[in-house]
């Protein structure tokens, strides 16, 4: 497995100020109002409820960071309710700096295109992570933007043979491979847990998300020979100590580690 990796998760709440803007929303009527009759509307054409990929605010980003120094786990949130644009910036920036191997699971389908059009929105740079050829000629056989190219790997579209009939979720591929899965909530809980106040509740829901997505990475590396299982086992174990050394601090990773066993 070559380094460095970093894999990444986007948790995201409803653009209500984009859809306040869109539908030319009366301002009397609430953030509530407005997002409920959007959602009426939807169903009474028997169409999904879920915001297009463009009226998702980015709330959160999580990553793991592995290269051959070590494993980190880091977020990108916004905290202030206004640092959106900061948040995407600081992801891409992140790539522009290592430009490392991407890895997701579906986030050629939904992390990605939401992180284009909020990057678009507010103004942010990120040329490396565009690179299709123009400055460093190998992004134009491998870059983070074609589907077939594997520098941005989406292990969920690669697994289904890029069939979406053939998908799988994360939470039930970690699971059947004898990692924790989900722990706390799901993504259909993000918006009333931001509502809440529960915004660090949702950063270590998507710390763990993202840790799963890792660990399924590590187990596809070891299938196509990436990882011997010497290998495997020692960068399991590397994972397992890694994470007991964040759980003082970070009380998710211990309920990680025991529904690991």
């Amino acid at each position: 497995m070559a380094f460095p990796v970093l894999v990444f998760d986007v948790e995201s709440i409803p653009d209500i100020q984009g859809l306040r803007l869109l539908r030319d929303a009366p301002a009397e009527a609430t953030d509530a109002e407005v997002l409920a009759q959007w959602t009426q509307e939807r169903k009474d054409h028997g169409q999904s409820d879920f915001l297009p990929h463009y009226l998702q605010r980015v709330l959160v980003v999580s990553c793991v960071f592995r290269n051959a120094e070590g494993l980190r786990v880091h977020s990108f949130v916004d905290r202030d309710g206004a640092s959106e644009g900061r948040v995407v910036q600081n992801f891409f920036r992140a790539i522009e700096q290592k430009a490392p191997q991407l890895v997701s699971w579906n986030g050629g389908g939904f992390d990605l295109p939401v992180l284009h059009y909020r990057g678009l929105r507010h103004g942010v740079v990120a040329s490396k992570y565009w690179d299709m050829g123009e400055d460093d000629r190998d992004f134009k056989y491998n870059n983070y933007i074609n589907r077939y190219h594997t520098r941005h790997l989406d292990l969920m579209d690669l697994l289904a043979m890029f069939q979406p009939r053939a998908n799988a979720p994360l939470d039930a591929m970690a699971k059947l491979c004898g990692f924790p899965g989900k722990l706390g909530m799901d993504g259909s809980q993000v918006y009333q847990s931001w509502l809440d106040g529960g915004l660090e509740d949702i950063r270590r829901y998507c710390e763990t998300d993202v840790m799963n997505t890792y660990l399924l990475y590590c187990q596809y590396q070891k299938m196509r020979g990436g990882f011997t299982e010497a290998e495997y086992t020692q960068e399991i174990a590397f994972v397992k100590e890694t994470l007991g050394a964040l759980a003082p601090t970070e009380p998710h990773w211990q309920e990680y580690l025991a529904a690991w066993g």
